[in-house]
C-alpha cells in the first residue's frame, strides 16, 4: 500500500538542541503506528512537524500528497487532512461540548448550524458521549474531555489522526475509556500515529511500533519487538519503564 505519511531525513533543532537527527518513516493508509521512547527522544516533535506546528530545518515531509515542508504549503488544506489531539484537551470552557465541536465546522468548513450540529452529534455518538452534548467541559471527567477532543478532530473528517500522549494525564480507568475510542478508530481503518507510554495497548493494537532514541528512529517492528528487543537501548528503556 502506498504511504499516506512520509518523513525523509528530517532534522529539527531548537536553538543549539538538535531534537530530530535524520528521521525517516512511512505510514501506509489504514495503519496504526505507535511511537515510543524516553522523554526528549523527539517523538512529540516529530508529530508536531507532521502537522506543521513546527517547521523543520531540513528533510521532507509529505502527508496526503501535501508537501508539509514547502514554505508555501496551504495550512488550511493540511489541517483538513490531519487531525491532532494533545495531552491537554484545549476545549473552550465557555462553550458546551456540542459548541466546541461545531466551532471549526462553522468557521473552517463553513457548514450551516443544522448541518454542523448533525456532524457534531454523529462524532459524539462515535466516542460514546452523545448524552453530554449540552454539558460544559468542567462538568466532564478528564477521560470524557479527551474523548470530546478526539470527536472535535474527527468532525473535520481527517485522513490521518495524530495522538500526542493523550492518556498521560489520566488515571487507569479514564485511560481505558480513551484507548477504547482509539481502538474503534483503528478497526474503522483510520490512519493513526500515536505517541504513547501505553505499552500493552501498543503491543496489542499497533501494526508497527517505532522506538525513538536520541532523535533517531532506533528500532521498528511489530508488537513482538517489546518481548524481544533487538537493541540494548530499547531493552533498557523497557526495563526502566515497566
Amino acid at each position: 500500500m502506498s504511504a499516506i505519511v512520509k518523513l525523509g531525513d528530517v532534522y529539527k533543532s531548537f536553538g543549539s538542541n538538535q531534537v530530530l537527527k535524520g528521521v525517516s518513516l512511512e505510514v501506509a493508509k489504514g495503519e496504526m503506528i505507535a511511537v515510543i521512547g524516553a522523554s526528549g527522544s523527539g517523538k512529540s516533535t516529530a508529530l508536531r512537524c507532521i502537522d506543521r506546528l513546527e517547521t523543520i530545518d531540513r528533510g521532507t515531509i509529505e502527508v496526503c500528497g501535501i508537501r508539509v515542508d514547502d514554505p508555501k504549503v496551504d495550512l488550511h488544506q493540511l489541517r483538513r487532512e490531519v487531525g491532532i489531539v494533545f495531552q491537554s484537551y484545549n476545549l473552550f470552557a465557555h462553550l458546551s461540548v456540542e459548541e466546541n465541536i461545531m466551532l471549526a465546522l462553522r468557521h473552517v468548513k463553513k457548514l450551516g448550524r443544522d448541518e454542523a450540529r448533525r456532524v457534531a452529534m454523529g462524532v459524539l455518538d462515535q466516542v460514546g458521549l452523545a448524552q453530554k452534548a449540552d454539558a460544559y467541559p468542567e462538568q466532564l471527567s478528564g477521560g470524557q474531555q479527551q474523548r470530546v477532543a478526539i470527536a472535535r478532530s474527527l468532525a473535520m473528517s481527517p485522513k490521518v489522526m495524530l495522538f500526542d500522549e493523550v492518556t498521560s494525564a489520566l488515571d487507569p480507568q479514564l485511560t481505558g475509556e480513551v484507548l477504547r475510542v482509539m481502538e474503534d478508530l483503528a478497526k474503522d481503518g483510520m490512519t493513526m500515529l500515536l505517541v504513547t507510554h501505553e505499552m500493552a495497548f501498543a503491543k496489542r493494537m499497533a501494526d508497527r511500533i517505532i522506538y525513538m532514541h536520541q532523535g533517531k528512529v532506533w528500532e521498528v517492528g511489530s508488537g513482538d519487538m517489546l518481548d524481544a528487543p533487538q537493541t540494548p537501548e530499547l531493552r533498557t528503556f523497557l526495563n526502566n519503564g515497566l
